[in-house]
């Protein structure tokens, strides 16, 4: 009886440290074990995205001095390896000091004729420019990237036309657009005329806006104007983007009869959570993807035969918390990997570094400035949306950006004179 109780006892004893194992096997098993895993690691992206500029996680205490100064210092490089550039054009010395003044030259409107005859040319970029901070060299960098643009382009860019215009009060003092006005042709706007005071900086902003596109068109009759902004380096991808958009996206309808496609959107204003509803359905449908593909995954890894919904769901909320969380301008940057993945939306009302019109929209365009007055908070950005809603028209914008916008010195906001600007 002793052994019988004893061999019980054992056995109870060997049920009492199975049945826990068991336990906890079956509830490693379990899905919801581990959704719940999954969405912990939610709890780890602050330490992975903290030094993402453009995440919602992004840390300034740590982070935003160190970046902006970083920037500053590559601007400060870049502008000095544009000035270097353009002097060793101009020169068949390489000695010139630094910090060399160039006289302008002020061609003719006559002389700015294109070689190839006029309603053959595809493309005119035209930079606005007015003096910044000298050692930045804003105005140089923009040329010089777009130079390198169109020696890349080669061939295909044989109609395109660089172009710079001086809206500056005093043309000559601006001595990287005097500089490039030996090797580019140049407009400028108060020659020999009397400069008339504007109201106000935004109304300035506007009549300089609408003069560099009226002479544009005047002296080029182009099919499209690319208005850039002294500020905004063109990047790589830019006539790719400009190709794919004129001749595959809107084939027959230039710009789809809308009035421009903006080349730029500011990338702290690109996450998902935002009014437009165009980006509310991008969201849900990256996120519905993603899901789809976790879900086909989870079931081949774990031996699940049936699909599960509700796994569906949940991956799919899993991937759009972590997209928002990343920041939607670094998926953005994916597509660049082909035209055809580029985005074109309807746009906003902020900002205008990059703006392309067609001859026909630039004239309404046109139109459309002359008739409106711009002041604090009423900017030409804000006036051109508003004067778009009004009228029942539409624009563009194209994802991801075609400029960086490396501007920290802004003529217009009144921050000329900042010591230490921020990125954000």
């Amino acid at each position: 009886m002793r052994v019988a109780v004893k061999e019980f006892n054992g056995v109870r004893e060997n049920d009492m440290t199975t049945i826990p194992t068991m336990r906890l096997s079956a509830i490693l098993r379990y899905p919801s074990f581990h959704l719940s895993l999954l969405f912990l690691t939610i709890l780890l992206t602050p330490l992975c995205f903290h030094s993402l500029l453009y995440s919602p996680l992004f840390s300034r205490r740590l982070n935003l001095q160190r970046l902006s100064r970083e920037f500053l210092h590559q601007n400060l490089k870049d502008g000095a390896n544009a000035l270097r550039h353009f002097q060793q054009l101009i020169s068949t010395s390489s000695t010139l000091p630094p910090n060399i003044s160039v006289p302008c030259i002020h061609r003719s409107t006559d002389s700015l004729n294109p070689s190839h005859a006029n309603g053959d040319t595809l493309l005119v970029i035209s930079v606005i420019t007015t003096r910044r901070r000298p050692e930045y060299h804003y105005l140089l960098q923009v040329a010089h990237g777009f130079m390198k643009r169109l020696n890349d382009c080669g061939q295909d860019c044989a109609t395109f036309q660089l172009s710079i215009c001086n809206v500056d009060p005093l043309p000559n003092a601006h001595t990287d657009a005097c500089l490039l006005s030996h090797l580019i042709p140049s407009v400028v706007r108060h020659l020999n005329e009397q400069v008339v005071e504007a109201p106000n900086r935004f109304e300035q902003e506007k009549q300089d806006y609408a003069f560099c596109l009226s002479r544009t068109l005047e002296i080029y009759s182009p099919k499209y104007v690319l208005l850039i902004e002294d500020d905004a380096v063109p990047l790589a991808e830019i006539f790719s983007a400009f190709f794919h958009l004129v001749h595959v996206r809107f084939p027959q309808d230039p710009l789809g009869g809308g009035l421009y496609t903006k080349f730029y959107h500011p990338e702290r204003l690109q996450g998902y959570v935002n009014p437009e509803p165009m980006r509310i359905m991008e969201w849900i449908g990256l996120g519905g993807l993603v899901g789809l593909v976790l879900t086909w995954v989870y079931k081949i890894t774990f031996h699940q035969h049936r699909f599960s919904w509700w796994m569906f769901v949940a991956f799919t909320v899993y991937a759009m918390i972590l997209a928002e969380l990343l920041g939607r301008h670094y998926l953005l940057e994916l597509r660049r990997m082909s035209p055809a993945l580029y985005n074109v939306v309807p746009a906003t009302e902020c900002c205008t570094p990059a703006m392309l019109f067609s001859e026909a929209s630039a004239q309404r365009t046109l139109g459309y400035l002359e008739e409106m007055q711009c002041k604090p908070g009423y900017a030409k950005d804000i006036a051109l949306y508003k004067e778009l809603k009004r009228r029942g028209e539409w624009a563009w914008a194209l994802e991801p950006n075609m400029v960086k916008h490396v501007g920290m010195f802004s003529t217009l906001r009144g921050s000329y004179e900042d010591e230490e600007p921020q990125l954000l």
